[in-house]
C-alpha cells in the first residue's frame, strides 16, 4: 500500500534491487572467471546496493570479453572495489541479521547499533573471511581469523561509521516504518546505509590492497592441461591482486626487525606474477597455499594511524546521533509511525508523544464515507426494562470533508462528529462502547453529573478499554442543556481526530426549553492533513491545523440553514475542538446568548452579541433573528480558520456555512 510519496521510490529501489542481483547472479555463475567467494560477494553487495552494486559489478569486474579478465580488474581502483565488495558482502549480511533481530526482541536503538557493530564484524571475519578465504589464504582456520582480525577491523569501523547516522537519520526521522523489518522503507534504509558504509570503507580497502593487507579481484579458470584426480585450475592474479590477508603476527615481527620505510620488491615495481598456477582445492587442503607470500608493505606508524582513525571514525558515527536523536527508543515502541512535517523532535522526545503526535495509519481503515454521509445524526436509544439504551463503538475510518480531501479519522458508528444523543433529564440511559481502535480508549460525558466510575477517566476511574471489549456507562440524567461526549484516553490525539459528539438532554419540564423555530447544533474541530496523511492537529511546532469542520465537513460542504424573515434560530455551539479558542461570529445582526456550559442563564444575566468565543470544552445557546432576508454567514473570526490549507473557496472555507433566510427585503 502506498501510504507515502517516498514509498513509489521504495518499491521501484527493491524491485530493481532484486533485478540487478539476479543479473549479476546468473552472469557472474555463467562464466565470469571469479573464486565462488567474490561471485558470492558481488551477488549479496548488489542485492543490498541496487543499481549502485550492479554498477561496480559491470566497470570493475565483468569480463568484457573472453580471456581479458586478468588484464580487466588490473588497475587498483577495481582491486579496491573487490576489497570492499568482499568486506560489505559479510559485514552486512551480519548487519542485517542483527538488525531484524534487535527490532523483534523490541532492544533499544542504541542496543541495536553495538548488537550491528558485533553481528557485522563476527559474520565478516569468522566466516566471510576466514572461513570462505581459507583455500585462498591457506594456513588453518584459527590462523586465518589472526590474519584477518586486524584488515576486517579496520575496514568494519570504517563501513559502520557510515552506516550508522545514516541508517538513525533515516530510521529516527519522521517516517519511522524504517524501523520494523516488515515494512519496505526499512530494507530501502539498510540498503542506504550500506551504500553510505561502502563509500567510507573504500579508501581505506584502496590503502590495504596497495600495501597487501587484503585480497583484490582475482581471476580462476579451468586449467585444461592437468587431467589429474584433483579439479585444478589457475590463479591468475592482476596487479596488486595476488596480495593476501598476511600473517599480521608474521609482519609485526618482520617490521620490528626492518627500518620503518620497508616496502616489498613487489610493491615497489608494481607488479605480480601474471600467472600463478596452482591447484586451489588442494592447496587448501593441505595448508599450503598464501595468496601473498611477502610481508605487507605496512610501517608500524602507518598501521597505527589507520587503525586508530577507523576506531574514531566508528565512535564519531556511534556516538554523534545521540546528540540529535532519542536512541533510547525501540523498534517495538515507534516502528511504524510516522511523524508530521516540522515536528521538533530531539533525544528528550519519548516514544508515548511520538505514537500521540504520530499519523492515522491508513492500513488501519475499515470504511470509507463520502460527501454523502453527514455527521451527529441522532442515534435512536431502545428501551431496556426502562433503561434507554445507546450503542457507540469507535473505529478508523476514511473521511470526506471536501469534494477533493479525506481525513483518517477516528469515528464513533462511522461518522463525524458521532451520533448525538438526546435523552430527557430524570432518564436513566446505558450507553455500551465497543472499542475497534488500534489503542484503548475511554469515553468522558463532559459536564455531566453521575457516579465516578462512570467519568470515563482513563487509569483514573476506569481502566482504558482495550481493542475488541465493550464498557456499559449508565447513569441517570439529573441535568438539562447542551453537553458532549468524547474519548478521555489519549485525549489530545483521539478528541482531535473525531472521537466527539453532541450530548442534548431536554428539561424534565419542557416549559423550561428555550423556543426557537430552528435549532441547530454546531462542533468544532481542526484537522491537520499532509501528503494524504492525518495528524492530530496541536497547538505545537509541526502540529498546526491546516483544515477546520464545522459537523465534520469544511465550507462550502457544510450545512445551508433556511429560514424566513422574521423567524429565530436555536444554535448551539460546542466546544468539541481540543486545543483552539475559536470566536464565533454570526452576521446579520446579535444573537441573545440564552445557556453557557449546559445552564440555562436567568433573564437578567442574558446577553446580546453578535461575536463569542468558544474554547475547547465550552458550550453556548444562543438566539438569533432573521431580520433581514439574504445569505448570512456563521463563522470563527479568525480568518485563517476560513481557509483550507490556508486557501478560500467561494468566498472562504473551514469553519464558515450560511444561513439562507428568505421573505420580503423591504421588510
Amino acid at each position: 500500500m502506498l501510504i507515502q510519496p517516498i514509498d513509489i521510490f521504495v518499491y521501484a529501489w527493491l524491485v530493481i534491487a532484486v533485478l540487478s542481483a539476479a543479473y549479476v547472479a546468473w552472469d557472474q555463475f555463467r562464466g565470469n572467471p571469479e573464486p565462488a567467494v567474490m561471485k558470492w560477494g558481488f551477488v549479496l553487495v548488489t542485492l543490498y546496493m541496487g543499481p549502485i552494486g550492479l554498477l561496480l559489478y559491470v566497470m570493475a569486474d565483468k569480463e568484457p570479453a573472453p580471456g581479458t579478465h586478468e588484464e580487466f580488474v588490473k588497475p587498483l581502483w577495481k582491486q579496491g572495489v573487490g576489497s570492499t565488495v568482499h568486506c560489505v558482502a559479510g559485514d552486512a549480511t551480519g548487519i542485517i541479521v542483527a538488525a531484524v533481530i534487535t527490532a523483534m526482541l523490541g532492544l533499544s536503538m542504541w542496543v541495536d547499533l553495538i548488537v550491528e557493530y558485533t553481528a557485522g564484524f563476527l559474520f565478516g571475519l569468522l566466516i566471510f573471511q576466514a572461513l570462505f578465504m581459507r583455500k585462498m589464504m591457506g594456513g588453518s582456520y584459527l590462523e586465518n581469523v589472526k590474519r584477518s582480525f586486524l584488515p576486517e577491523l579496520i575496514s568494519m569501523n570504517c563501513m559502520m561509521a557510515g552506516m550508522a547516522p545514516v541508517m538513525v537519520y533515516l530510521m529516527m526521522g519522521r517516517d519511522m516504518r524504517a524501523m520494523w523489518p516488515g515494512e519496505p522503507l526499512f530494507w530501502v534504509v539498510m540498503s542506504i546505509g550500506i551504500i553510505a558504509g561502502f563509500a567510507l570503507a573504500y579508501p581505506v580497502n584502496v590503502w590495504m590492497v596497495s600495501r597487501g593487507m587484503k585480497h583484490g579481484l582475482m581471476t580462476v579458470r579451468p586449467d585444461s592441461s592437468d587431467s589429474g584426480e584433483h579439479n585444478h585450475s589457475s590463479s591468475h592474479a592482476s596487479h596488486q591482486g595476488s596480495h593476501g590477508h598476511g600473517d599480521m603476527a608474521q609482519m609485526n615481527h618482520d617490521l620490528a626487525e626492518q627500518p620503518s620505510d620497508h616496502t616489498s620488491s613487489q610493491a615497489k615495481d608494481g607488479k605480480a606474477p601474471a600467472h600463478s598456477h596452482t591447484n586451489s582445492q588442494h592447496a587448501g587442503q593441505h595448508g599450503e597455499h598464501h595468496a601473498g607470500h611477502g610481508a605487507p608493505s605496512v610501517t608500524r606508524a602507518q598501521l597505527t594511524a589507520v587503525t586508530f582513525f577507523s576506531l574514531f571514525l566508528l565512535a564519531a558515527g556511534m556516538t554523534l546521533p545521540a546528540a540529535f536523536f532519542n536512541l533510547r527508543l525501540s523498534a517495538e515502541e515507534v516502528g511504524g509511525i510516522i511523524m508530521p512535517p516540522g515536528m521538533i523532535m530531539t533525544q528528550e522526545t519519548s516514544a508515548e508523544a511520538m505514537r500521540d503526535m504520530a499519523a492515522v495509519d491508513p492500513r488501519d481503515v475499515s470504511a470509507k464515507y463520502d460527501l454523502s454521509q453527514r455527521g451527529a445524526h441522532i442515534l435512536e436509544p431502545r428501551l431496556e426494562n426502562g433503561v434507554k439504551v445507546f450503542d457507540l463503538d469507535t473505529s478508523v475510518i476514511r473521511w470526506q470533508i471536501l469534494p477533493k480531501t479525506f481525513v483518517n479519522a477516528y469515528a464513533f458508528n462511522g461518522q463525524v462528529p458521532g451520533p448525538t444523543l438526546r435523552f430527557r433529564q430524570g432518564d436513566r440511559v446505558r450507553i455500551n462502547v465497543t472499542n475497534r481502535l488500534p489503542e484503548t480508549t475511554t469515553v468522558h460525558w463532559h459536564g455531566l453529573v453521575l457516579p465516578n466510575v462512570m467519568d470515563g477517566a482513563a487509569h483514573v476511574t476506569q481502566e482504558p478499554i482495550k481493542n475488541g471489549d465493550i464498557y456499559r456507562y449508565e447513569f441517570t440524567a439529573v441535568q438539562s442543556g447542551t453537553y458532549f461526549y468524547h474519548s478521555h484516553d489519549h485525549v489530545d490525539r483521539q478528541q482531535t481526530l473525531g472521537l466527539y459528539g453532541a450530548l442534548i438532554i431536554d428539561p424534565a419540564n419542557p416549559a423550561d426549553t428555550i423556543p426557537a423555530d430552528h435549532e441547530y447544533t454546531l462542533q468544532l474541530q481542526e484537522w491537520l492533513v499532509r501528503d494524504g496523511l492525518t495528524y492530530p492537529a496541536m497547538p505545537m511546532e509541526g502540529g498546526m491545523p491546516n483544515y477546520f469542520t464545522i459537523n465534520g465537513r469544511a465550507y462550502p460542504s457544510t450545512d445551508t440553514i433556511k429560514m424566513k424573515v422574521g423567524e429565530t434560530l436555536k444554535v448551539r455551539f460546542i466546544g468539541s475542538s481540543s486545543g483552539f479558542i475559536h470566536p464565533m461570529h454570526i452576521h446579520g445582526g446579535p444573537f441573545v446568548v440564552v445557556a453557557r456550559d449546559g445552564e440555562t442563564l436567568p433573564p437578567s444575566a442574558r446577553f446580546k452579541a453578535d461575536t463569542i468565543n468558544v474554547g475547547p470544552g465550552q458550550r453556548y445557546d444562543v438566539i438569533w433573528t432573521a431580520l433581514k432576508p439574504g445569505k448570512w454567514m456563521i463563522h470563527c473570526h479568525i480568518l485563517h480558520h476560513t481557509t483550507n490549507n490556508n486557501v478560500e473557496h467561494d468566498g472562504g472555507g473551514g469553519l464558515m456555512m450560511h444561513i439562507e433566510v428568505e421573505g420580503d427585503p423591504t421588510t
